[in-house]
């Protein structure tokens, strides 16, 4: 995404890039394919760019890639955060009672969700690639680490605060790579990057030579935490809802690292301005997954963006829910072995059905967090900031507001995780130097008021009924 320098989006590029599922509840992606669609698509608003620009990067977060520092090439896939094969291993930790532990330092439950587990797994089970980890040939790092890494030809190896938080080996009170939990999953630190706040300068590129002079990388952050920025919840108490592939419900609470209430897990939720900034977080595995699942897979509509017309084709799903476990349950269930269903089908049911219930599941999956999260800061949430693609849906959106029975706010820039990284990359360039300055970026474009209903709290019940039904509770 290109943005002037008054903040305003003139240009994007977007490239898709394969998923790979070598088992059931295994996730992969190409890190050399991620890479070289980046440079495409930089390559293309390049023109437009200009040479006086600079780049910043948000990313999706817990997805790892561990790599040869000589050869420069991934020794495995990336492993995504939706990957469920660490869950084995997982249950061990718990069951060894390491989830204190755990929980203290990392602010994280116990979840394959979480870096860790997959660099462990690669290690493991790539030949030769134990002893090249302890000989310091490999490193790894969430998909930002890697993309600097290429992008500077190997000369800045660096992550964020937050990208680093994910990774569940990171302490968030210190503010350092923990040796505990290195330990616990046996990864030697020599792997792991330099951590920077997220408002720093990361390095220089060419970008593959397109620009005829470097370029700084400056403003790093994790997607989530990038809307959080975006949706400029500066404050103690804001939150919002980022909906993306999956979807992540976090809110501010302050310079302290608070333990999280059952369900949800703390995070650093941005470094600004010499200050870290917490959050309390719930992740939802399967949300624009989902629809991108029903279109690619069920092919029942050829694109996403064409669900909402035949879900209003219907005024309910006739009792239909979708549960859309494909990876498991996260927060605030928290179920890694739980599998996608559909259930309360009839030979009534029809496609209108099925699709509105995808929908609606993801709405219901937000609403499960907000419960949580809204009780453990003391009450309801005035309002929603809401950002990503799935925000131009109107049929969702207005069931989002109705089960919250809270004002659904949505901004001018869909991808709020960008314009964090914006906001970060203007800190670190000395554009700005205070978080008053920035907030009157953000433009409304749309506040979606509830319509009061107790129907809503019925249907809701249901769900959790259906939920009830995949898990065994």
């Amino acid at each position: 995404m290109l943005f002037d320098e008054q903040c305003r989006l003139v240009d994007r590029c977007n490239a898709d890039h394969k998923q790979y599922y070598p088992q059931a509840g295994w996730v992969e992606h190409d890190p050399e394919e991620i890479y070289r669609n980046m440079v495409e698509c930089i390559r293309q608003l390049a023109p437009k760019a200009g040479d006086d620009c600079s780049l910043a990067i948000t990313n999706q977060r817990e997805t790892v890639v561990v790599w040869d520092k000589d050869t420069g090439h991934p020794v495995y896939n990336a492993i995504v955060w939706q990957d469920n094969r660490g869950a084995e291993l997982c249950m061990r930790l718990r069951k060894q009672g390491m989830v204190k532990m755990v929980q203290e330092k990392s602010g994280l439950l116990i979840d394959p969700n979480f870096s860790a587990t997959g660099v462990k797994w690669i290690l493991d089970n790539v030949p030769g690639a134990r002893r090249k980890a302890e000989n310091g040939s490999l490193l790894m790092g969430t998909i930002e680490t890697w993309l600097i890494w290429k992008l500077t030809k190997g000369e800045s190896f660096r992550t964020d605060t937050t990208n680093a938080s994910r990774t569940m080996l990171f302490n968030i009170h210190t503010m350092e790579w923990d040796d505990d939990l290195l330990q616990l999953f046996d990864i030697p630190r020599q792997m792991l990057a330099e951590v920077l706040p997220n408002d720093a300068v990361f390095g220089e590129t060419t970008v593959e030579g397109l620009f005829p002079k470097p370029i700084l990388i400056a403003g790093v952050l994790g997607d989530s935490h990038g809307a959080l920025v975006g949706q400029m919840c500066f404050a103690k108490g804001q939150g919002k809802v980022t909906y993306g592939t999956g979807s992540s419900v976090m809110v501010n609470i302050g310079e302290q690292p608070l333990d999280a209430p059952d369900g949800l897990v703390t995070s650093v939720g941005f470094s600004a301005l010499g200050k870290h900034f917490y959050g309390y977080e719930g992740n939802i595995y399967s949300t624009g997954a989902t629809l991108k699942w029903m279109a690619d897979q069920l092919k029942l509509v050829g694109h996403p963006r064409e669900m909402e017309a035949e879900a209003v084709t219907v005024d309910s799903t006739d009792g239909v829910f979708f549960v859309p476990a494909f990876a498991g349950l996260g927060a605030p269930w928290w179920q890694p072995n739980a599998k996608a269903a559909l259930v309360g089908m009839t030979f009534a049911t029809n496609r209108a059905h099925v699709l509105r219930a995808a929908l609606e599941s993801i709405a219901y999956q937000v609403r499960d967090l907000i419960g949580v999260m809204a009780k453990a800061t003391g009450g309801s949430l005035k309002e929603i900031c809401a950002d990503g693609g799935p925000t131009n849906n109107k049929f969702l959106m207005q069931f989002q507001a109705d089960q919250l029975d809270t004002p659904v706010v949505c901004t001018e820039v869909d991808d709020a995780s960008a314009f964090g990284a914006l906001i970060m990359n203007g800190f670190a360039r000395n554009l700005w130097h205070s978080f008053d300055e920035v907030t009157g970026f953000r433009k409304v474009t749309q506040v979606v008021a509830p319509h009061h209903s107790s129907h809503m709290d019925e249907c809701y019940k249901q769900w959790k009924d259906a939920v009830v039904q995949v898990i065994g509770k």
